[in-house]
């Protein structure tokens, strides 16, 4: 068991029954669901962007857009992006 900081947490993913956290040091998974989870954290920090991720506003470098014009936002020091649905799309309109 290792306790994890919330402000370490790049994003969070849901996996089958467990969701993955993911932070610069590698990745863990726990037993909440991402619905759950998402109440609990602070909204001025974590946003969701899909119905199976959130994430941490710190670690995003840009968000760009995809051949369709959909929102990807690439992170800060890291390879994978992360697709935003079109439920969460109307927050980054302006970006």
């Amino acid at each position: 068991m290792k306790m994890i900081a919330v402000d370490d947490v790049i994003y969070f993913r849901a996996e089958d029954k467990y969701t993955k956290v993911v932070t610069a040091e590698g990745e863990a998974l726990i037993r909440k669901p991402i619905k759950d989870l998402y109440e609990e954290l602070d909204p001025e920090s974590f946003w969701q962007i899909h119905r199976s991720a959130i994430v941490n506003l710190r670690a995003i470098a840009r968000v760009d857009r995809d051949w369709r014009g959909e929102p990807v936002i690439v992170l800060k020091g890291r390879d994978e992006t992360l697709a935003v649905s079109r439920t969460f799309a109307h927050r980054f309109k302006a970006m």
